[in-house]
């Protein structure tokens, strides 16, 4: 039987040429290292895919380790196998959202503040939505889209109290496809 796939997803990597982190070097770099198998990669935004590693929490460091001491880049690494990923797409909150590229899971790092919800919802504009699934918050960002919003990244980070990586439904959808096996 093969390992179970997994996604690590780095955070706001190749976006608008900040944070340059090619991915054909990115995977040739973990593609030697033991714990990871066959390694793959997503569209530019980062999505490394991979075997699930035995430690999550180490194999995250260590690849935000590898990213900074090779690239320049300090960026969170959070992983989702491919359970998570298809739990997640079951557990998605608006299955009506009117345009798949639209509605966004963040994947966080851990479980966020307790009070993450109440801190956000002040901040939505006409058409938003966003709800909690664990460690998954779920935005909708209606039909003004992501240029409109004012759930921005530091809004985000403090109300949510830990780091996470948004990814639309349908690179969800495709990074569960390729975790497959």
């Amino acid at each position: 039987m093969s390992a179970e796939r997994c996604v690590l997803l780095l955070r706001a990597v190749n976006v608008g040429g900040n944070n340059r982190v090619p991915m054909a070097e990115l995977r040739a770099a973990l593609s030697g290292r033991e714990g990871f198998g066959e390694v793959s990669t997503y569209i530019a935004s980062g999505n490394v895919i991979c075997d699930a590693p035995a430690d999550p929490k180490a194999a995250c460091a260590q690849v935000r380790a590898l990213i900074h001491d090779t690239f320049g880049v300090d960026t969170p690494v959070i992983l989702r196998t491919r359970a998570d990923l298809t739990r997640a797409l079951a557990d998605n909150p608006f299955p009506d959202a009117a345009q798949d590229k639209m509605l966004h899971a963040m994947f966080l790092e851990a479980e966020p503040q307790p009070n993450a919800i109440e801190a956000l919802t002040p901040r939505l504009q006409p058409g938003e939505r966003i709800a909690l699934r664990g460690a998954d918050l779920w935005i909708d960002f209606g039909a003004g889209g992501v240029q409109s919003t004012k759930l921005t990244r530091p809004v985000l980070d403090r109300a949510l109290g830990v780091a996470g990586t948004a990814r639309n439904l349908l690179t969800v959808q495709k990074l569960a496809d390729l975790t497959a096996g």
